[in-house]
């Protein structure tokens, strides 16, 4: 029997029972010891907060933005740089590293075209994350008023950050909005099985303000059925702009049930619609109408 590697922790022998490796059994046990120090930790500063009058409250808020923002994100990012691949898997990634929303939608078109469209299909451009738009948000949030172009968090993919993102505010509060980020492509970059697009597209529906599963940050919540957010954009779309072509590669990802990174469940049937704005796909299909 070959020789077992590090890389390698678990072989069948050759009566098919799986053998285990020294280093995958330690490797585990300390994963699993760190999991556990880490809860006891946590556990230990919340009951030692406290006992130590009302100052610990404010040791423990300081305690969490520590943990919440720096401590996790940076534990994250360097898991995920290791584990999580760096090529197009029809995932966002979040700036902690962690895979993010579901790409869901396409264009082919202009920046122009999609912006016109976007506009005509009632959705708001959101402004770029600021200082100020960032504490615009919190207030909005904390009194429920009105925030048309509240910001979005930057999801990532091909490495930078979305280009711009639209969204729909529900009854005038900015904790529940359809929204949807927009890349453009690289240039000559193909789809997995060779079709072109010149943006990929994430949307979801924002149902709640909470709490991070994996980071403790304060996030919006997500609706888990993001196909229904997916239907969503592109009927409006097409209904605001009816010469728009569309064009649906069916199973382009594998149905699947998944979490983002803030841990919000997700799932979706791996459906990928395309939308045609150009002028030229325009035209040509008012003239076959014709």
């Amino acid at each position: 029997m070959a020789e077992q590697t590090p890389r390698e922790p678990r072989k069948r022998s050759a009566c098919g029972v799986r053998r285990l490796s020294v280093g995958a059994v330690l490797d585990e046990f300390f994963f699993v010891f760190a999991g556990i120090a880490a809860v006891w930790l946590a556990w230990l500063v919340l009951t030692e907060t406290f006992s130590i009058g009302w100052f610990g409250i404010v040791f423990f808020i300081v305690f969490w933005a520590v943990l919440a923002y720096l401590a996790l994100p940076r534990l994250h990012r360097i898991l995920t740089a290791i584990y999580v691949p760096d090529y197009f898997i029809g995932r966002t990634r979040t700036s902690d590293g962690l895979l993010g929303d579901p790409i869901n939608a396409a264009v082919r078109g202009s920046a122009d075209e999609v912006h016109e469209a976007m506009r005509r299909a009632g959705w708001t451009l959101a402004d770029p994350v600021t200082l100020a738009s960032s504490w615009r948000i919190i207030a909005s949030t904390a009194t429920r008023r009105s925030y048309a172009e509240a910001p979005v968090s930057p999801l990532f993919l091909f490495s930078r950050k979305q280009d711009f993102a639209y969204q729909q505010e529900v009854a005038g509060n900015p904790a529940k909005r359809h929204h949807v980020r927009f890349w453009r492509t690289p240039d000559g970059w193909p789809l997995p099985g060779g079709a072109r697009v010149d943006w990929l597209a994430a949307g979801t529906f924002d149902r709640a303000v909470g709490f991070s599963l994996f980071t403790l940050q304060v996030t919006h919540k997500i609706d888990a059925d993001t196909d229904v957010e997916r239907d969503h954009l592109i009927r409006t779309v097409q209904e605001a702009n009816p010469r728009a072509r569309l064009e649906v590669l069916v199973d382009f990802s594998t149905g699947y049930h998944a979490r983002n990174g803030g841990g919000d469940t997700i799932r979706t049937d791996g459906n990928l619609p395309i939308l045609d704005l150009r002028a030229r796909g325009r035209d040509t299909q008012s003239g076959a109408a014709r």
